[in-house]
């Protein structure tokens, strides 16, 4: 962890400080170019914005696969204040952004929340249909 690693943090916490005194989830995230400087940055905005997709990890993953070119993406570093869920982390892969740098994992994160307050498992069955399914996929990643 470099100096520059622990100053990008601070800026994402103090983002997540900012998403909680609006109303939200305490969380937000920055991402910064090859050359260190801050590209964008957003905040936590699931409960003002009614949607629960609006992560700042997602935002920033969504901003860096339409403002930026591949080479660009791969030399950036995400900075945010907490591990990326699994719906993040698949879109920060998607983008091809560089490298992510987080403040609290996901086990500390659990462990700031009091008990049940998590969101229900959905039981998920399959897979199924493998030949039918398999159709519409086949020969597309080439």
């Amino acid at each position: 962890m470099t100096d520059d690693d622990e100053r990008f943090l601070r800026m994402a916490i103090g983002l997540a400080a900012g998403a909680r005194a609006a109303g939200n989830p305490p969380f937000g995230s920055l991402l910064v170019g090859p050359d260190g400087t801050v590209l964008a940055e957003a905040a936590n905005s699931t409960l003002t914005d009614d949607d629960i997709t609006a992560h700042p990890e997602l935002k920033m993953a969504r901003w860096a696969a339409r403002e930026l070119d591949p080479a660009t993406a791969a030399g950036t570093t995400m900075y945010t204040s907490c591990q990326p869920c699994g719906m993040c982390t698949g879109a920060i892969e998607r983008s091809g952004l560089g490298r992510v740098v987080y403040a609290l994992s996901a086990g500390q994160l659990d462990s700031l929340k009091p008990a049940g307050s998590g969101f229900p498992q959905v039981p998920a069955t399959g897979p199924a249909l493998f030949e039918e399914a398999r159709g519409p996929v086949e020969g597309y990643y080439r």
